[in-house]
């Protein structure tokens, strides 16, 4: 199962978050979001996303 930060929501694979350098995780995660070029999508604007990545849309 995929693991999200709790803080920025971007999915993990390994141990540390790449944008906010975290370690609170969670498997509790509802819908996902793929936001491939955050300059133009304007959902990834309005969430304030500024990395190319694969996002949970609500963590617990």
């Amino acid at each position: 199962m995929k693991k999200a930060c709790r803080k920025c929501k971007i999915f993990v694979k390994g141990t540390e978050c790449p944008i906010c350098h975290g370690k609170d995780f969670t498997t509790n995660w509802k819908g996902r979001i793929a936001i491939l070029n955050p300059e133009k999508s304007e959902i990834a604007q309005k969430v304030e996303i500024k990395e190319k990545s694969e996002y949970a849309i609500k963590v617990t």
